[in-house]
């Protein structure tokens, strides 16, 4: 039977495992104990887990930046797929933000990845096409040349 509950730091080690069998990985800066560790402190609602007889099978991230309500990180273990639990999570996730005052949640999901757009699209949500994503890394450009990273500090 699957169970559901906020994640803890002692679960980061065996989160950050999971995720490296269950969720993708591209585009993005790579998942770290220390920044879950910040997520939980700030936020220790935000991330929530499936367990079925203690093995981690799924995730989401319900985060809410005192604004607006964002969803990260929905995994489900790849065994265990096709059996509701990311839409299990997804519905705790609502919840959580209509608890909070929330009207309406986003999700960033890559364009490529076609089985994460029928798990989003099957759960009501919906590709809004008019807005874009612009990012910018804060961490050190290690491509940077030379004089640009001694600029820098």
């Amino acid at each position: 039977m699957v169970t559901m509950r906020t994640a803890a730091v002692e679960d980061i080690p065996r989160i950050l495992a999971f995720w490296q069998v269950a969720a993708e990985d591209a585009h993005r800066p790579p998942d770290s104990d220390t920044a879950l560790q910040r997520l939980l402190a700030r936020d220790p609602g935000a991330l929530l887990l499936a367990e079925d007889e203690g093995r981690l099978v799924g995730s989401v991230i319900a985060g809410w930046d005192g604004w607006r309500y964002h969803l990260y990180r929905l995994a489900v273990a790849p065994d265990r797929r096709r059996q509701g639990i990311g839409s299990a999570l997804l519905e705790r996730a609502e919840e959580r933000f209509q608890a909070l005052g929330g009207t309406r949640a986003d999700a960033m999901v890559l364009r490529e990845n076609g089985l994460a757009h029928q798990a989003w699209q099957a759960n009501g949500y919906r590709s809004q096409p008019e807005w874009a994503r612009w990012v910018k890394s804060l961490a050190p450009d290690e491509r940077a040349a030379p004089e640009h990273r001694a600029r820098q500090r």
